[in-house]
């Protein structure tokens, strides 16, 4: 454990950015006792959290710089039609992000980044467990069944041995593999196209607009203080404390999602972080299914959310603000619609885009930057949902005691 840099346990803490990570960290901080400040720009949860598809699955939370994105091709990367997406650009700063996001598609370095986030996974459930109070009045729904589905069987190998890798690390994943009539079984909306399938135990899901919003109502009646539509530029040094919009706080946590570079670089935070952006959008089915729907190979999720299927995926390096782009839902459409039956895929609401913040290696930057007094909470990439609890809990922890949890030196932001 490093020693506290504080004389005193910071009693006012502010924190950029109210999506799943920064409200949880907000959460943990109050329970603690600290008087905590959350600041977003835009409105609670609407990044990355609003219209993502709501899994909480520590054992699906894997690296996404692994060696299979090489085999995807310069050209295949070019393509609005392919589950990873780079427009062409000349923005200088994506090109070195993805050269480097490269060189760590390497199966030594997956390995690494795996056993950092399995550390992180053990106690993501546990997490929401302390989330599940009266004054949050949203809660995860248990996801039983989650169905992987595929084609054929060689196809469902390559998840199984994902989970053969976890087990190296100390994360056993109980699961079932499933025949295709065991699977539409399951899961009746699986078309006649898939040949194999898996069941996976022990994960949750939620609607994760809707819990996002909770948490920050239960963090406000918990005397937390959130201020929306306030754009946070600056932190400035003030005597031994910092000032955030005129206001002084004894420490600041940024979780600021993909705009969490434009802060943390100016304290020693090197580690780039850009927009992998997610798409989303809703349909009616004719059977709802009881639990998540996960087609691997094509990288599309299926949510049950407020009696509509929500299909969610792609991954696009794209700018934050730029607009939705027609393409990618239609990439969705023509990936999931040979396994799918009874969904009309023609009418569909809801059409989003959110702004993942990913990183280079595929980790969570979590931790304290060059000044003692400023933390980061951000680059969860597609594990926000699942991660950001647990993160939260114990960047609180630091915060608050000066001691570093040792499930957070893997993620150390000035790594």
């Amino acid at each position: 454990m490093r020693s506290s840099p504080y004389p005193t346990r910071p009693e006012r803490v502010a924190v950029i950015g109210a999506g799943i990570t920064g409200l949880s960290a907000a959460w943990f901080l109050r329970a603690a006792g600290t008087d905590t400040t959350v600041f977003e720009q835009a409105g609670v949860g609407s990044g990355a959290s609003r219209g993502n598809a709501g899994w909480l699955t520590p054992s699906l939370a894997t690296p996404l710089p692994e060696p299979s994105v090489l085999r995807f091709g310069l050209r295949a990367l070019l393509s609005p039609a392919s589950p990873v997406y780079v427009p062409p650009s000349l923005d200088l700063g994506l090109w070195r992000f993805l050269v480097q996001f490269a060189r760590n598609c390497t199966a030594t370095r997956w390995e690494r980044s795996m056993a950092a986030l399995a550390q992180l996974s053990v106690g993501a459930l546990a997490a929401y467990d302390e989330l599940e109070v009266p004054e949050v009045e949203v809660r995860t729904q248990p996801a039983t069944p989650l169905v992987a589905a595929y084609r054929d069987e060689s196809s469902r190998e390559v998840l199984v041995e994902e989970f053969r890798h976890l087990e190296k690390v100390g994360r056993p994943v109980e699961y079932e593999l499933l025949s295709a009539d065991e699977a539409r079984a399951e899961a009746p909306l699986l078309s006649d196209r898939v040949g194999a399938a898996l069941r996976l135990a022990g994960q949750r899901y939620l609607d994760p607009g809707a819990f996002v919003r909770g948490l920050s109502e239960g963090f406000q009646r918990r005397g937390g203080r959130i201020r929306t539509g306030v754009s946070v530029t600056a932190i400035s040094p003030d005597g031994p404390g910092l000032r955030v919009v005129g206001e002084r706080f004894d420490a600041v946590v940024i979780a600021s999602g993909a705009r969490l570079g434009q802060l943390a670089g100016r304290f020693g935070v090197s580690r780039a972080v850009r927009a992998g952006r997610g798409y989303s959008f809703t349909v009616a089915v004719d059977s709802l299914p009881r639990g998540p729907v996960y087609l691997p190979a094509q990288r599309v999720a299926c949510t049950p959310v407020g009696g509509r299927l929500r299909l969610a995926g792609m991954m696009e390096f794209r700018g934050v603000d730029a607009p939705l782009d027609p393409r990618r839902i239609a990439a969705i459409v023509d990936a999931a619609a040979p396994y799918l039956t009874g969904v009309d895929l023609r009418e569909r609401a809801d059409e989003w885009v959110g702004a993942r913040p990913c990183t280079v290696d595929g980790l969570p930057l979590v931790g304290r930057t060059s000044d003692p007094r400023v933390f980061v909470s951000g680059g969860h990439g597609m594990w926000g949902m699942t991660l950001g609890p647990v993160t939260g809990k114990l960047l609180a922890e630091f915060v608050t005691t000066g001691r570093m949890p040792d499930a957070l030196r893997s993620v150390d932001p000035l790594r």
